[in-house]
This record gives C-alpha cells, sequence and structure tokens, in this order.
C-alpha cells in the first residue's frame, strides 16, 4: 500500500483536524477543562448514562463528562454489539461499554492498565447484577492465547507519555503500532473489532493508518459532531473476512 493511502484513509473516515480558528480555540478550551474537571473528581460519584447507573472511582474518567463512553454504550446497544460472542472491552474506565455489551453478549471480558478502572468496571457489573471479567494490565497483556468475537476499544486520543494512571486514558507512545500488531493473534477471524476515535487529539489516525498497513479492512459504523470534535465508531475486520456488519 502507497505511504499515502493509509493517510487518506483517515482522513476519509475520522474527517480532518483542522476545524477553523474559533472551532480549535473553543475546542481547546473545552479539552483542557475536560482535564482539570477529570482531574478533580477524586471523590466517588453516581452517574447514570441511558438510565443506566455506573459509580465512577477517582481516577477514573467520568464517560458522562467526556461523552465518547456515552456514545459509543449507545452504538453498542442500539445495534447489539457483540450479541451472543465473547467480548472483549479494551480500556474499560468506568466498564460503561463492557456493562452494556453484557447485557446480550455471551462473555465479556473487561481491560484496563489503571487498577482503580478495573475495580471500577467490577463494582459496576455487580451494580447493574451483569457478569464481567475484570482483569489488570497492559492492552492484550491479560488475555494471552485468548481470542475474541468482538473487540471494543476507546484508546487515549492524544500522543505522549502518561503522567499518571489516570492520564493513560488520554496518553499514549505506541499503542497503535501495538494494538494494530497484536490485533490478530486475539480477534476471530470472522470477529469485528470496534474503535471510537476523534478528531480531537492527534493519536486517532494512528489507528487507522498502522491497521490499513496491517490489511485490516476500516468501515465507518457511526459518527456524532460535538461543538469541539467529530466523534466516529469504526468496524475492523481481518483481510478476507468479508463485509463489515
Amino acid at each position: 500500500m502507497p505511504a499515502s493511502e493509509p493517510q487518506m484513509l483517515a482522513t476519509r473516515l475520522l474527517g480532518e483536524r483542522q476545524q477553523g480558528l474559533v472551532r480549535a480555540g473553543l475546542g481547546g478550551v473545552i479539552g483542557l477543562g475536560y482535564r482539570i474537571a477529570g482531574a478533580g473528581r477524586q471523590r466517588v460519584r453516581l452517574e447514570h448514562v441511558h438510565g443506566t447507573p455506573l459509580l465512577v472511582l477517582p481516577t477514573v474518567f467520568n464517560p458522562r463528562l467526556l461523552r465518547t463512553g456515552a456514545f459509543f454504550a449507545s452504538v453498542i446497544a442500539d445495534r447489539q454489539l457483540g450479541a451472543g460472542n465473547n467480548v472483549l472491552d479494551l480500556g474499560t474506565g468506568s466498564g460503561v461499554c463492557a456493562v452494556f455489551a453484557a447485557r446480550h453478549a455471551r462473555r465479556v471480558v473487561a481491560v484496563d492498565i489503571n487498577r482503580a478502572a478495573v475495580r471500577c468496571a467490577g463494582i459496576n457489573a455487580q451494580l447493574n447484577e451483569l457478569r464481567i471479567d475484570c482483569r489488570h494490565g497492559d492492552l492484550f497483556g491479560p488475555v494471552a492465547g485468548e481470542r475474541f468475537d468482538t473487540i471494543f476499544f476507546n484508546p487515549p486520543f492524544i500522543g505522549g507519555t502518561p503522567a499518571s494512571a489516570q492520564d493513560h486514558a488520554w496518553r499514549s507512545v505506541d499503542l497503535a503500532v501495538r494494538f494494530a500488531a497484536e490485533l490478530g493473534a486475539h480477534l476471530a477471524p470472522t470477529g469485528h473489532a470496534y474503535l471510537l476515535l476523534s478528531t480531537y487529539g492527534d493519536a486517532c489516525a494512528s489507528f487507522v493508518e498502522e491497521l490499513a498497513r496491517c490489511g485490516y479492512s476500516l468501515t465507518l459504523l457511526a459518527t456524532r459532531r460535538f461543538i469541539n470534535e467529530r466523534v466516529t465508531v469504526l468496524a475492523v475486520q481481518s483481510p478476507g473476512a468479508g463485509a463489515a456488519a
């Protein structure tokens, strides 16, 4: 694949990062507000996402505050993604996507590098009377040797070294490269991975580019425009697996 094609594909699927001076400036202010609010909420909070109660612990990002978690959960619920399947939720955070998936999946494993997030997801599974296997670790490390029909991932949007446990939800150095390289060992041959990506931050296009270079098929599944970003859910399939559902 020519070097320019992955970049063109990322722009076509995700949209342009340049949003105009006013929109970009407003986006920067809002983004800073999210980080400050997220860092400042160092207490337990009970939130509701689409009517579902979720406890949010300190250092775990709030799916209502950040909007992307709530949007991803709505897509999972509306389209019954992972119904009857073995599901993996990477970077589970509060467990919001795992909780919505567990209502119709055969089995759900939730993974996060932040120990507080793993505990939080476990609490929310119990709170909603669902069975979710919550594991601590980096990316696919906790599921070595396992394959899944459906994989969800809402990755960090910004490139850079995380400064704290909570900052892993925002920043990563090489996650796009590692995800694309390791996905094939954990996705069932006819399975789907679903990524939530954004025009906010500088890391999202790298996921599209790395997956394209590895031969994966990417299809736009859902999108929503917010004030400072366009958020997109992509369906990812292995080469030759057929059209995305």
